[in-house]
């Protein structure tokens, strides 16, 4: 099957894994990805920016498809560090990025000038159209 997201993920099914806190995985995302669709390790699942990085290397022996990984940004006053999650999906090699929760504007830059793609899970039309004008 090819549509747009086929071609533009490199994928063979259009079918999208989102991330999935406690189970985006690197069991689950290499499982999805061998079978064809995109899967998304989340980051938050790993406690810290050091253990994304072993998850993306951990998945990475499973499969050879690609796959991306989830960024949720909570609302929060305690705010997990970032910037170096993201350096760690950077350095991973990561070229899909799925972003969801607050607007991910300000972090847009690094992940744009690093090649990557970056999905907006949204909630409202609104929300998308917001996202496609910032980016995403």
């Amino acid at each position: 099957m090819k549509t747009r997201i086929t071609e533009l993920f490199g994928i063979e099914h259009p079918i999208i894994q989102g991330g999935m806190q406690w189970v985006g995985r690197a069991e689950l995302v290499s499982a999805v990805a061998n079978a064809g669709a995109l899967g998304f390790i989340t980051a938050l699942t790993q406690p810290t920016p050091e253990d994304l990085t072993k998850e993306i290397a951990r998945t990475r022996e499973m499969t050879d498809k690609p796959f991306g990984v989830n960024l949720t940004f909570l609302p929060t006053f305690a705010a997990p560090p970032y910037p170096e999650y993201i350096e760690a999906i950077i350095k991973g090699g990561i070229k899909i990025v799925e972003t969801a929760g607050r607007s991910p504007e300000a972090y847009l830059p690094a992940l744009k000038d690093a090649g990557i793609k970056v999905i907006h899970k949204c909630t409202s039309v609104r929300h998308s159209l917001k996202a496609e004008k910032i980016g995403c």
